[in-house]
């Protein structure tokens, strides 16, 4: 980033980040402000804008973010914005209660390309940052007035005002590069530190295509993400454009290959959602993609895979049908040299131990599988406290085994004592250290189900569980009940027992700082899906599962 673009922070200080940061702040701890609509705001950004978010200043929105968290959580933010808030108050004579919650609306931050002048002759910027321009909804246009005489009388701020095509454009300039200020129609102030993008933004509003005008952005506009108390909603209506443009932007970035860009552009456009409920807070998106394009086969999992994990599993990622999903990656590295060279080298070393990578590692993982990490103290997790476990669902055990048998020989080569082992009943193979144990075990947990675990206290708590099972525990219930169903597996992390594990760690090097262990206690654990209805749509949710701040 040029040195120029990267001093917009410094006058965005004096005037939008006032107004972005002050929102987050106040409505946080106190509430207040009003809501505008994307719609209305995006028709004041110009066409040419490659993505933008709307943060919305409804007040019940950001009041329900108060019931979660900590005490010491709770303390920890509301200090760290009450700082930011005196900083203001200090540097700029500026409070968000008084000069600027009676008049913002909803803030819409665009992310503009660099000026046309600056263009290479590839038509990307070389060497530039994209400019930004923010839009910001009035609901009192005297508390604006007098908000915008107060700047004005700052010290050591210089004002200037010019006209284009007859809209009054305020420029100030105080410690870095200058802000520029227009209010458009009375109802919307845009802020921004590059002049053109304001002179766009006037074009725009006088007629010239808009952000809301470009093809599918009125419908994303419109509609946007569902999700309950909507507190940002992110707008990319043109996906392979905004990455092409914002990878140009970058100069240590290299220029796209052909078969990235034809990756990409299997997504058409890309819309967010942030909102808080009773769950804490959820993030979804929508993904709409080019059937033609998309290569990709979304198989639905049962979820029963999750019945096999322990309630002691801390993090698990699930899915469907592996053996498919490796073929479309073969099939798609054809298009990338390097990637195919490495595939063809994995080919060709296990083919020295009899192995077939594609039949014998990948072709039997026909059905759902889970990939956990899971809690326990024993024998050579001692120091780490968790141990890992892939369970995977086949119905050609046929191939499975004899792969694991090849696998067997190999670690009997490695001088690892290769055991048998009867636990709960289930013949159960362990790869030993001597005087350490079991460093790798694998068996069967049915007719169907095979396992591989590292740690043989891992091995042990699958073959002979004797809690309850993973989607029986409560928090994996509460963290994952409402995500959407059905949908192509889970990534789940229960976060009380990973900071145990996180702790750990870190006491072998330093402590956790208190700020980080308030934060991490606020949170009960992440649960993320991803469904796709049709090979035009794909759709992710996301939750972080959030403590109530009463302890209930």
């Amino acid at each position: 980033m040029s040195e120029k673009k990267s001093s917009f922070l410094i006058p965005i200080i004096g005037t939008a980040v006032i107004i972005a940061g002050g929102i987050a702040a106040y409505m946080y701890l106190k509430g207040g402000g009003d809501s505008s609509s994307p719609l209305g705001s995006a028709k004041l950004v110009p066409a040419t804008a490659l993505m933008a978010t709307y943060i919305d200043t409804n007040p019940e929105s950001w009041h329900k973010l108060q019931q979660f968290g900590t005490p010491e959580a709770q303390k920890l933010l509301a200090k760290e914005f009450q700082s930011f808030n005196q900083q203001m108050l200090n540097d700029h004579k500026i409070s968000y209660e008084a000069d600027i919650k009676p008049w913002v609306g909803g803030v819409m931050i665009a992310v503009l390309p660099p000026d046309a002048k600056k263009v290479s002759e590839n038509n990307f910027p070389a060497s530039e940052a994209p400019n930004y321009l923010l839009v910001v909804g009035i609901k009192d246009k005297i508390a604006a007035l007098k908000f915008a005489n107060k700047l004005k009388d700052q010290k050591n701020v210089k004002i200037q005002e010019s006209d284009y095509k007859g809209q009054k454009i305020i420029e100030s300039t105080g410690q870095g590069q200058p802000t520029y200020v227009t209010v458009l129609n009375n109802d919307h102030l845009l802020f921004t530190s590059n002049k053109q993008s304001v002179e766009k933004a006037i074009d725009t509003y006088k007629g010239e295509p808009s952000f809301a005008s470009k093809e599918g952005a009125n419908d994303i506009l419109s509609k946007g993400v569902d999700v309950k108390n909507s507190l940002a909603q992110i707008y990319v209506p043109d996906y392979a454009n905004m990455v092409q443009q914002l990878t140009a932007f970058n100069p240590q970035s290299k220029q796209l290959p052909p078969q990235t860009l034809a990756q990409i552009k299997q997504v058409k456009s890309l819309t967010a959602g942030v909102g808080i409920d009773d769950g804490g807070l959820r993030l979804k998106a929508i993904v709409n993609l080019d059937p033609q394009l998309n290569k990709f086969e979304y198989q639905t999992t049962p979820a029963k895979i999750v019945g096999q994990f322990p309630s002691e599993t801390l993090a698990l990622a699930s899915g469907q049908g592996i053996s498919k999903s490796w073929q479309t990656f073969v099939e798609q590295s054809k298009d990338y040299p390097e990637l195919n060279q490495g595939i063809q080298q994995a080919r060709t070393q296990l083919k020295s131990l009899q192995i077939d990578l594609d039949k014998d590692i990948f072709g039997w993982m026909n059905g759902e599988f889970g990939l956990g990490a899971i809690q326990s103290n024993q024998g050579l997790l001692a120091n780490t406290g968790f141990g890992g476990a892939l369970v995977l669902d086949t119905s050609d055990r046929k191939t499975a085994e004899a792969t694991f048998t090849k696998l067997d020989n190999f670690a009997k080569q490695q001088r690892l004592n290769v055991a048998q082992r009867t636990i709960g009943g289930k013949n159960v193979t362990e790869w030993q250290i001597p005087q350490q144990g079991a460093l790798v075990a694998h068996g069967w947990l049915n007719d169907n189900t095979a396992f591989l675990a590292i740690g043989g206290p891992v091995a042990e708590i699958l073959a002979d569980r004797k809690g309850a099972s993973l989607d029986q525990s409560d928090t994996f219930k509460t963290v994952t009940g409402s995500l959407q169903k059905p949908n192509g597996g889970y990534f789940y992390l229960d976060m009380e027992k990973t900071k145990t594990i996180i702790e750990r760690l870190s006491a072998q090097s330093q402590p956790l700082p208190a700020d980080a262990t308030a934060i991490l206690d606020s949170l009960r654990g992440i649960g993320v899906t991803v469904n796709s209805p049709s090979k035009s749509l794909t759709q992710m949710e996301m939750l972080l599962s959030l403590k109530s701040g009463k302890g209930k």
